[in-house]
């Protein structure tokens, strides 16, 4: 459920559509025809009694299944550019025991992402409060939105858990979906995984690693295993890959370009928030404090304000970064946002500003003056004194649910 969805809805705009699933091998054999995009096609219209022309969205899904059928994305590209087709299929399955030759040029690339908060409401049907948030009347509705984003940051938004608590109110029916979709993990890590050694490292980490979510991690030894810091890496790498998790680096810039510093420990963040705390245990924690910033030392609003990030973008590269102060400094600031010319920092983070002491190092050495702390209380900015070395800037205090709002912000107080 997802990218299925998304695909049936978007064929409403053709007079036909055309749904293929490779994992069936009678639909795989229409693309080992020795490459030949004429015979496929006919055969493909024979079998769906339905013709291949520009009025028709072909969609194939599962594409892993058949390599030859990703190459032939070429061939109905050069020679049938009328034709719209869309495929989709398991990174994991192509990064892990599979080698893909995507046609560079002639394919475009978009990655889907967990449901934002602003989907996640829709699909709860609050259309309303949505629309009241988008006008910008969030401050009559504050504490409905925070409660609404708690309920999100506990749910997350994999489409299945979300459709099904939507439509039961069921807490108990959601947790079968994480455990099915952690269950279809470890299945595929099985299946495709090339190497006893690989497949145990990635298993070890789908089974341990959702307790580090949002933390800084060390790749020898990770989780209290005797594996090696390369054996992690590379697993980490192909589950990276496959967009179930992100090793997120430190920069230590404070002007562009954005330079990670791959030789220093990531953070670890994990493709959904609501995955975390079922499998991390954490679900009644987040349901039964006060403050999200309560939760699990803050690394769960950290981790969820990062999933919201990571939605402003449909780019399959889109990666996040935080900041470290070069040296033996313990400066760090939760994540930094590129807007425009300008690396923009975001705290997590309740409290006075005089707790901010990370942000205020990063301002001190900025060349512009915005920064953003997202907290639990209404939208604000401040006029600010960095105590560091009195230089004036703005203080951003941004409510969770405002997030996906961000570059909207941005632009009206720059």
């Amino acid at each position: 459920m997802g990218k299925t969805t998304v695909v049936r809805q978007f064929a409403s705009q053709f007079k036909y559509f055309i749904s293929l699933n490779l994992e069936s091998e009678g639909e795989r054999a229409f693309f080992r025809v020795g490459m030949d995009v004429e015979v496929a096609i006919k055969g493909i219209e024979v079998h769906s009694k339905t013709p291949l022309t520009a009025e028709t969205l072909l969609f194939i899904d599962e594409i892993q299944n058949e390599p030859q059928a990703v190459q032939m994305l070429r061939y109905f590209y050069e020679k049938h550019p009328e034709i719209c087709v869309i495929a989709a299929g398991s990174l994991l399955e192509s990064y892990a025991g599979k080698t893909f030759s995507f046609p560079v040029g002639r394919v475009e690339f978009l990655s889907m992402h967990p449901c934002s908060f602003y989907e996640f409401m829709g699909a709860m049907g609050d259309e309303s409060d949505l629309q009241s948030l988008l006008d910008g009347n969030a401050v009559y509705i504050h504490d409905r939105l925070m409660q609404q984003f708690r309920l999100y940051t506990l749910l997350g938004g994999m489409p299945e858990a979300v459709s099904t608590y939507a439509t039961t109110r069921d807490f108990s029916k959601v947790e079968r979906v994480y455990a099915s979709l952690l269950t279809s993990y470890q299945d595929d890590v099985e299946k495709y995984a090339e190497g006893r050694t690989k497949a145990a490292v990635i298993r070890h980490i789908l089974q341990n690693g959702w307790a580090y979510a949002g933390e800084i991690v060390t790749y020898e030894r990770f989780a209290g295993s005797a594996y090696k810091s390369r054996e992690v890496s590379e697993a980490f790498l192909t589950l990276q890959k496959s967009m179930l998790l992100e090793t997120v680096y430190p920069s230590f810039s404070t002007t562009v370009p954005l330079m990670r510093q791959y030789t220093h420990h990531p953070k670890l963040l994990w493709l959904d928030t609501g995955l975390v705390n079922y499998a991390a245990g954490l679900r009644d924690e987040v349901f039964l404090a006060a403050d999200l910033q309560d939760v699990y030392r803050g690394r769960i609003a950290e981790h969820v304000v990062g999933q919201e990030l990571l939605a402003l973008s449909s780019q399959v590269d889109s990666q996040r970064a935080f900041w470290q102060k070069s040296g033996k400094s313990e400066a760090e600031v939760d994540y930094l946002y590129l807007f425009g010319s300008k690396l923009i920092p975001i705290e997590v983070k309740s409290g006075s500003n005089a707790h901010l002491r990370s942000l205020q190092t990063f301002m001190a050495l900025a060349p512009h003056d915005i920064s953003v702390r997202v907290w639990s209380k209404p939208f604000s900015v401040d006029e600010a004194v960095n105590p560091l070395n009195g230089k004036k800037f703005r203080l951003v205090n941004l409510p969770f649910y405002m997030v996906g709002m961000l570059p909207e912000v941005l632009r009206k107080v720059m």
